[in-house]
């Protein structure tokens, strides 16, 4: 990581005493539901890669418009905000 991506992701980066932006709660979730996928598919049936795949579209959603499924609910339910995208806030 660079260092200017470290100045930015420091205390910046962080909401309130220690939040994690949402940015940070999609990308462990993401991570946590790939790794979950591809033991699912070894272990039970190759069918659970759909998962992966659903997930990887989910991240392109982020990327391209900014909101995904999973970002709606974390930012309705636990009222995360986003660093990269915090004009989206207002409305």
């Amino acid at each position: 990581m660079s260092s200017a991506a470290c100045s930015r992701g420091g205390d910046g980066a962080r909401q309130q005493a220690g939040r994690w932006p949402l940015e940070r709660v999609l990308f462990a979730l993401a991570g946590s539901m790939t790794l979950l996928s591809a033991a699912l598919a070894e272990l039970v049936s190759p069918w659970f890669l759909v998962l992966t795949a659903f997930v990887g579209a989910n991240q392109w959603l982020y990327v391209l418009f900014g909101a995904c499924p999973a970002s709606l609910v974390l930012r309705g339910v636990f009222s995360l905000r986003s660093v990269l995208y915090p004009r989206q806030e207002a409305s």
